[in-house]
């Protein structure tokens, strides 16, 4: 018998332009055991991955500045500084975020090390995303990044201070969820590594 608390009783294609937007109709047992059906919009792109690249001599990271269209049309100027990401495309997610940080950095990156992976946006789009972080040297540059043209990839890349990053976290100046949750990451990890080193 199956026990699962959802029955999917239709599905229905609203758009497959770019990626897919399924309206799905399904009936949720609720705490109470009642069942009560539901609608809800679905968002599928895929899943991706994405990756801070930091330098701790330094005390550097590597971020990109690129023109994000719905934060545009949602009162933002439309260029978000984030973190280096891209969808997986059918590749892992370690193989896919050494080269979208090639791609758009100009970094090669040796070891990388992922550190969890999330739900960005649950109520709406099905997208996972597996984040990683990956320490650089300068050497490791490779090329000049900026992105791929015929994607529409427009991309300035930033070598920003850490501690200058997470004030402009603080500022409002980065606003980008998986950039934020990577520095933050970050800063607990050299927190406690300075913690530890006392």
């Amino acid at each position: 018998m199956d026990n699962s608390p959802v029955r999917i009783t239709s599905q229905e294609l609203l758009s497959d332009n770019w990626y897919l937007l399924k309206k799905y109709s399904f009936d949720l047992r609720r705490r109470d055991g009642s069942w009560q059906a539901q609608t809800r919009e679905v968002y599928d792109r895929g899943n991706g991955a994405t990756i801070l690249l930091y330098n701790t001599q330094q005390r550097t990271v590597l971020l990109i500045r690129q023109f994000r269209m719905p934060t545009f049309v949602n009162g933002h100027d439309g260029y978000l500084i984030e973190a280096a990401a891209g969808l997986l495309d059918n590749a892992s997610p370690e193989e896919r975020i050494r080269l979208e940080a090639e791609e758009e950095t100009g970094y090669r990156i040796g070891h990388v090390e992922k550190i969890y992976s999330a739900f960005m946006s649950p109520g709406s789009v099905t997208e996972r995303i597996h984040f990683f972080i990956g320490e650089y040297q300068p050497g490791d540059r490779v090329s000049e990044g900026g992105g791929l043209a015929e994607e529409g990839e427009d991309i300035d890349v930033l070598e920003l201070g850490f501690d200058e990053a997470i004030a402009m976290v603080a500022r409002g100046e980065i606003v980008d969820g998986k950039t934020i949750m990577l520095l933050q990451y970050l800063e607990l990890r050299l927190l406690k590594a300075t913690l530890a080193g006392r």
